[in-house]
Order: structure tokens, then sequence, then C-alpha cells
């Protein structure tokens, strides 16, 4: 196989050969020209947008097929296993944390139902473990195996469906139907299942425009994922009044100044809408806090926090830009005077770190998702009459929300 990184690409152009309507996608590579015909204008973008992504990796593209390399691995991958094994491959490099995570939930869900019933077949959570944590995590597919495990990957190698059973809809409907079970076989939640079909469906999508499937095999299975509630229960939306009691709670949280500081953390979240990991990359030079009136906060990277094996620089903490924007784009914010008035205070009694931020620990690190609670009454700094009432009376623990209100 020849391999080439001197790729160029033309936009998408109708194809004026064809009677019915369909557009091309059309590259070079090696000075060799490829082209691929798609049925709508947006698929032909899609994977024009895969070629060049894979360029953008620096991936060598096949000069035989004009494919990348993880491309061609997927397309003449044989089992439904080795094609997600391919697929992951691919999507990896520029997914979120948080994205990989949820993609190898649900890959893990489906690749563990797509099997032939052959001898020897594990135990479905022995195939789970397996697979999040060794096989489907590119960095993890070296590292030393269990015996068990290596025992189990082996048995799915030799038991997962060819990828043309895939076109048939009740091995389909075997993967939709392992989705809406949890681990314990209980039903899992519409959010859940809807997540994971979303996975499913790209998947499905991917192997449909390299032509290893006549068409995404989802559309044509008649089943309908339980819907999702879209309206917001307002009875557990707090007010505005609740809103004020929770950030003064937070105050007499934890030992020494930890709630204090934290008062600005949610208070961001609360007024100006912001996400937690958008909170934790905030600076101060991304602040406009005049004296009097309305402020602004000019957002431009974002600190999530997920598992280590799920980030490639193996820290707890992605530095990412923005959800849905490009890399170094912005996003600015109005703020209400209330929340000028609670971040200048902030900054007036805790500066900033090292490199700027607002809100970090006592050692200068990022905050975690997990805050452990102080208990009330205990080792409490401050006397027990600045609690609001409903909290004065009797010993009670206040259990922090887990970066939201209510």
């Amino acid at each position: 196989m020849n391999e080439s990184t001197r790729v160029r690409f033309w936009d998408v152009r109708r194809n004026k050969s064809s009677r019915s309507t369909s557009f091309e996608v059309r590259w070079v590579v090696g000075g060799r020209q490829f082209s691929r015909t798609r049925a709508s204008k947006a698929l032909a973008e899609s994977f024009l947008s895969e070629l060049r992504q894979a360029a953008k990796r620096g991936e060598a593209f096949d000069t035989s097929e004009g494919l990348p390399v993880s491309m061609r691995r997927a397309k003449h991958a044989r089992s439904w296993f080795a094609f997600v094994l391919a697929y992951v491959d691919m999507k990896w490099p520029r997914a979120a944390a948080t994205t990989r995570n949820s993609m190898t939930d649900a890959l893990a869900t489906v690749t563990a139902a797509l099997v032939d019933d052959r001898p020897g077949q594990p135990e479905v959570l022995l195939l789970r473990r397996a697979l999040r944590q060794y096989a489907l995590v590119p960095s993890s597919r070296t590292l030393p195996r269990p015996a068990e495990v290596a025992a189990a990957l082996g048995w799915l190698e030799r038991a997962s469906l060819a990828m043309a059973e895939l076109e048939k809809p009740r091995n389909v409907r075997l993967a939709l139907d392992a989705l809406t079970l949890r681990l314990d076989g209980t039903a899992a939640a519409a959010t859940t299942i809807h997540r994971k079909r979303s996975v499913f469906y790209n998947v499905l999508g991917y192997a449909a425009e390299l032509e290893e499937l006549s068409a995404n095999s989802l559309d044509r299975v008649n089943w309908k994922p339980p819907k999702v509630a879209e309206v917001v229960d307002r009875r557990v939306v707090v007010n505005p009044r609740q809103a004020r009691e929770l950030l003064a709670a937070v105050t007499y949280v934890g030992r020494l100044w930890r709630g204090r500081h934290l008062r600005a953390f949610f208070a961001c979240m609360y007024f100006a809408a912001l996400r937690p990991g958008e909170v934790k990359a905030l600076r101060k030079d991304g602040c406009h806090l005049p004296e009097s009136g309305w402020g602004k906060l000019t957002l431009s990277r974002s600190r999530p926090q997920s598992n280590k094996r799920w980030t490639d620089s193996g820290e707890a903490f992605d530095d990412r830009g923005l959800k849905h924007r490009a890399e170094n784009d912005t996003r600015s914010v109005p703020i209400p005077p209330e929340l000028v008035m609670i971040l200048r205070q902030h900054i007036e009694e805790f500066g900033t770190a090292a490199d700027g931020r607002l809100f970090r620990t006592a050692t200068g690190g990022m905050i975690y998702d997990t805050i452990i609670p102080g208990q009330l009454p205990g080792r409490w700094p401050w006397p027990r009459s600045r609690l609001p009432l409903r909290w004065q009376a009797g010993p009670m623990t206040y259990v922090m929300p887990r970066y939201r209100f209510g």
C-alpha cells in the first residue's frame, strides 16, 4: 500500500452526469484524482469534512483508493468489532473527553450485543469492561490484559457479526434493545437511550458513507425511542430568592475560605448561565466589571473535567475551545450588576491564580466537580446565628449541589 500526505480538495459540486439529483466529492492524492457521489449535498459535505479532518491531522492517504488510512481500515473491516475500532480511531483525535466517554459507553453496549451465539460467551459485564477499559481506548490497547479480559476479547473477535449482517433489521434491533437496558437489567433513562442511539446511528452512517452498507440500517427499522421531556418542570427550578439563599449557604460550607471562594463560582453559573468548564477557565482579563451598571464576561476557553482515560494529556481537565464553536472563537456574556459586585468582591478578597484564573483550589489547582461538603455544626469558624433561620435549628449536614441549583 502506497501512501501520500500530498492531498488537495475541491468544493462539493452537483453531479451533472446523473439523471437523479446527486453531489460529487472530488480530491487529489499524490497527483491522482478521486471522487465519490452522495445522494444529498449534506452527505457529500459530511464526507468531505471527514477527509479534510484526516488531512489536517497529518494522516496519510492511500494512493490506490484515495482514502485516509483510518477510513481504509474501516472500509476493509470484515466484522462489526473491527469496524468499531477503526471508527473510534477516526473520531478520537478531535473528540472532547466527555464525547469519548459517551461514545465508548454506547459502542460497548451495542458491540457486546451484536454477536453470534457461540460457545464460551463471557458475561456481558466482562465484555463491557474489556471494551471500555482495553479495546476501545486507543492508548489502552497495548496495556497488559488480565487473562479473563484477553479471553473475552478473543471470543468477541470470533463472534462479532460480519458487517453485511447489519443490513438485516433483526440484528439492528438486537443493538437497539440492548440500549434500553442498564447493566442491572432495569430500564435505562430516555436521555441515555437517545444518547446511545445517536452514537449507533452515526457509526452506521459512517459505514454507509464508506459504502460498507447500502444505507443507514436504522432508517429501515420501525423503532421509536422513548420520548425525552423537553419542558422544564417549574416546580424544581429555584426562584431568585432561593438562589440567593443557596449562594449565601455556600459561604458556610467547608473549612477556612473554601465556601466563600465558591460563592462567585456558583453565582457565575446562575446569573450568567455559564457551563462549569467555562467558569473554571474564567480569567480576570476576560472580566469587564464597572463600578456601576452591567458588566461583561468574555469567554475563550473551557476546562471540563473528565476521567484521565479520556483525555490526551492524561490529566483530569481538558483545555478546550468553547463548545460548538471554532477553536479560538470567543463568546461575550452580559452580566447583571449583582454578579459584577460579587466578582469584584471575589477578586478583591482572593485575587487570582498565577495564570489569571478567578477560581482555584488552595494549592492553585483546578476545582473538581465533586466538593466534599462541610458538616453543620462542627468545626465552624463563624457563629451559627449567621446561618439562614431554617438551618439554625438542630444538627444537619448541608449537601452541596453538583454544580446545579435545585
